[in-house]
């Protein structure tokens, strides 16, 4: 049985992980009858309501702790990642990718990359396993693998495709219910929720598809 790594960040598209996303994936992987292992960063992070879109410094969260709602209480620590024990990586999107796992979301191609993120998407890529991103996190990718020319996609973004392309990657412009593949870096990108009109149906199609290129370059 193939095994995939699966990065979240959290729980919820504003603060960590999104839900859907994070769902989906985990659903076309057991599918695709692969053993999926979800890992997350120990690091905490100051809350955001979804409902009012506030912050607060009261309430803050810790993004192993939130992963574990989604993963049923089974997640590692991010630290513990090594690409030799997995045949393949997937980072659903979600804000916390952008806050979290690097500063995309202040500092756009300029962030800084969380450094477990960064050993273990170079670490992949470097033994050829597939890596599949979602939504923002291909911005991630694009950050770590942006000198090897990565082709990626967030969608049709005209703004942030030309933030990625400052990293030396290559934006594809994407359907939400369709997905891009790098076949020399091994990696598959698919927007989901950068399309903020999307209907879960539409991203679970592409998260399905570009989760079947996965398993298949696995």
């Amino acid at each position: 049985m193939k095994k995939v790594a699966v990065i979240l960040t959290g729980s919820g598209f504003q603060d960590g992980a999104e839900i859907t996303e994070s769902v989906s994936s985990l659903i076309a992987l057991a599918e695709a009858k692969v053993e999926a292992t979800v890992f997350a960063p120990e690091l905490s992070f100051q809350a955001t309501d979804h409902l009012t879109g506030d912050s607060s410094e009261k309430d803050t969260r810790q993004a192993m702790a939130e992963a574990a709602r989604i993963s049923r209480g089974r997640v590692k620590n991010l630290s513990q990642l090594k690409a030799d024990d997995y045949d393949a990586l997937v980072l659903p999107g979600g804000f916390g990718v952008a806050q979290h796992l690097c500063t995309w979301a202040q500092d756009g191609a300029n962030c800084d990359v969380l450094s477990d993120a960064e050993r273990v998407i170079q670490d992949f890529h470097q033994q050829s396993k597939p890596i599949g991103a979602w939504c923002i996190a291909p911005a991630l990718v694009a950050k770590v693998l942006g000198s090897h020319r990565v082709s990626v996609t967030i969608g049709e973004q005209k703004e942030v495709a030309q933030e990625i392309e400052k990293t030396g990657a290559q934006h594809v412009n994407c359907s939400v219910d369709d997905f891009v593949t790098d076949r020399e870096n091994k990696v598959i990108t698919t927007p989901a929720y950068m399309y903020d009109g999307a209907n879960a149906f539409e991203v679970f199609t592409g998260i399905r598809k570009a989760t079947q290129e996965l398993v298949n370059m696995a």
